[in-house]
């Protein structure tokens, strides 16, 4: 009489489970998803893909547990497994896909896989504008990365090209290049060296001037000690206004539209002129001399460029001259 051979428990990768441990596991990781509880769940479907491949439904929940988790790259590699397999859902497999992509910030690989199932037209017309949404974000983020990007370069320079004694071993003309370079970058993190700069007193005036309206536009909140025009002003950038908004800057621009009204190419280059000086003199204007002197100053200034001979205040016209100069970066 031949004895019964015993049952062979199944075996993975020379590994024994017992009847139901898989089953068991997953239905533990279904049910800790169901209940959010996505970090207790990704354990017991790591857990329970050691002894299975796992199918379309466990692969699927299994990636949007670990998504849910932010283990992007984890849930990438999910989702691949399940893409290969062929998924009855498979656009919606597709989508996550490419959302995981994005998190991980492969916006190139994310455009080429859209592209190239737009060209094969394989995607169903209900799911096209999901797609195309999907596409366009894509191009959005990866647009606006790009963008930190070059901030945080131009940032990281500043830090170094900021540092007092660097910038003042430049020439005025290239200190006005680093600080134009700074209009679109976070400059909170060196307020206190373009503190340093503006309060230097081997800084030119009007780099000061340029200096300080960065931390004015970007409401930065520090006292500011500013000298120039042998003058002396506590400031704090948050409080101040912009240099066309100034009081003085108000009534004398405000006298020239008067004036020359009927002169609007006249008009034009004093409007110029003012505006250009007041971003020199800043935060003070025109020191000790009145509205209406400066006003027609600054008419007769130009009317002299056009040869027009007349009486002048010529202490205020040397002035002006001073700050042409001033603007044009050439040294005191």
């Amino acid at each position: 009489m031949k004895k019964n051979k015993k049952k062979q428990l199944p075996t993975f990768e020379n590994v024994f489970v017992f009847p139901g441990t898989v089953e068991k596991l997953l239905d533990q990781a279904h049910t800790y998803a169901e209940d959010y509880q996505y970090d207790l769940a990704n354990d017991k479907f790591e857990e329970a893909l050691q002894y299975t491949t796992g199918d379309e439904m466990t692969l699927s929940v299994y990636a949007y547990s670990l998504y849910e988790a932010r283990d992007f790259e984890k849930a990438k590699e999910i989702c691949e497994r399940l893409l290969e397999i062929g998924p009855s859902m498979y656009f919606e497999a597709m989508e996550l896909y490419l959302t995981i992509c994005m998190q991980l910030r492969q916006f190139k690989q994310v455009e080429k896989i859209i592209e190239s199932l737009m060209e094969e037209e394989v995607i169903p017309e209900e799911q096209m504008d999901k797609f195309t949404r999907l596409k366009n974000l894509n191009a959005d983020i990866a647009e606006n990365k790009r963008v930190q990007e070059e901030v945080e370069i131009i940032q990281e320079s500043a830090e170094n090209d900021f540092s007092i004694e660097v910038f003042l071993e430049k020439k005025t003309e290239e200190q006005l290049v680093i600080v134009h370079e700074l209009m679109m970058a976070n400059i909170r993190p060196i307020a206190f060296s373009l503190k340093t700069i503006i309060e230097h007193e081997q800084t030119h005036p009007f780099i000061k001037s340029l200096v300080l309206l960065l931390l004015v536009e970007q409401e930065v909140s520090m006292e500011i000690e500013v000298k120039k025009f042998d003058r002396c002003l506590k400031v704090n950038p948050i409080e101040l206004q912009l240099p066309t908004k100034m009081p003085q800057f108000q009534v004398v621009a405000e006298i020239i539209m008067r004036e020359l009204e009927q002169e609007p190419s006249t008009l034009e280059l004093v409007q110029h002129l003012i505006a250009k000086h007041a971003i020199v003199t800043y935060p003070f204007e025109w020191l000790d001399y009145d509205d209406e002197g400066v006003a027609q100053s600054y008419i007769e200034y130009v009317g002299a460029m056009f040869g027009k001979i007349q009486e002048m205040d010529y202490e205020i016209i040397d002035f002006l001259h001073h700050l042409e100069k001033l603007t044009e970066l050439q040294h005191m």
